[in-house]
């Protein structure tokens, strides 16, 4: 009986335990089914990189890197139905882990021209192993890249990403910035239903703010007046650029009282001008006035 009594002790101190140990089998399942030497590797990295670091196009030239090979590696091949043709890369130098892109007489490192956009995978391969995989996020040929495209107060200077709120009938300052502009394009459209006609921006305008934010890309500028009867509210911004082929959309937010007519920084101006050939008729009325006294006399 006492060896009965120990036994069941045994047993349930075992199965009080079992808790706390955890799951002793997956261990053993993992073992028994270790990674397939052919698939890629979760040390491993492939990145791609595009000048500027901007949006992947087709006919686009881009280059590769991997990160994570081990001490001893000499080749990684890299091949995507994207590609023009495979991409070769190498130790930066005898055991470095860093790469490098070979570059043989010939070899084009780049997008297919005339592309589908969409999704491709780049497949890495070390001595026929798959090391690493990515997905190469391709766009249209020709696509406009707007980096920026903000709407703010004339007399104030825009934002980098951020439109600033503007009022009714207020003068405003619009800029549009193209990382892909197409060739020949000197002007853009923008339409809104705060404006009365649609809005043209132009390369080297007086508008340009000559923003460092603005670097490497082509810049549209130009102003406008907002309709005084506009009630407070979000409403969409348009660009019409690429030669009619492509709208870039955004929000600008009006508020506050409409200014009164006149307010204005060009209803100033106009008014100061006016006012000033007014001044101008006034004096020569005088002077032809006071001759006429003096032959009179």
């Amino acid at each position: 009986m006492f060896h009965d009594t120990v036994a069941r002790v045994m047993v349930v101190a075992g199965i009080a335990l079992m808790p706390l140990l955890g799951p002793t089998h997956r261990a053993s399942a993992e073992a028994a089914n270790p990674p397939r030497a052919d698939g890629p590797s979760t040390a491993v990295r492939l990145d791609y990189h595009v000048p500027q670091g901007r949006t992947l196009e087709a006919g686009d030239t881009l280059w590769f890197s991997v990160q994570g090979m081990p001490p001893g590696w000499d080749r990684v091949e890299i091949t995507s139905p994207a590609l023009v043709q495979p991409i070769t890369l190498t130790p930066l130098k005898k055991g470095s882990t860093e790469s490098v892109q070979t570059n043989k007489a010939g070899t084009e490192h780049r997008i297919r021209p005339g592309l589908r956009p969409g999704a491709y995978q780049a497949t890495a391969t070390s001595h026929g192993r798959t090391v690493a995989t990515t997905r190469l996020e391709v766009a249209a040929e020709g696509s406009a890249e707007i980096s920026r495209f903000v709407i703010g107060p004339a007399d104030a200077f825009p934002g980098d990403d951020v439109s600033a709120p503007v009022r009714p009938g207020s003068d405003v300052r619009l800029v549009l910035t193209d990382l892909r502009a197409a060739p020949g394009e000197n002007s853009v459209t923008v339409s809104s239903p705060v404006f009365d006609t649609p809005v043209t921006l132009t390369t080297g305008s007086a508008d340009d703010p000559g923003c460092k934010c603005d670097d490497g890309g082509t810049v549209y500028a130009g102003h406008a007046r907002l309709r005084g009867d506009v009630p407070e509210g979000r409403y969409p911004l348009t660009a019409l650029s690429h030669h009619g082929r492509q709208t870039t959309n955004r929000q600008l937010t009006v508020t506050g009282e409409p200014l009164p007519h006149g307010s204005s920084r060009t209803a100033v101006a106009t008014a100061a001008a006016a006012a000033a050939a007014l001044a101008s008729a006034g004096v020569l009325v005088v002077r032809r006035r006071s001759r006429r006294a003096a032959a009179s006399a």
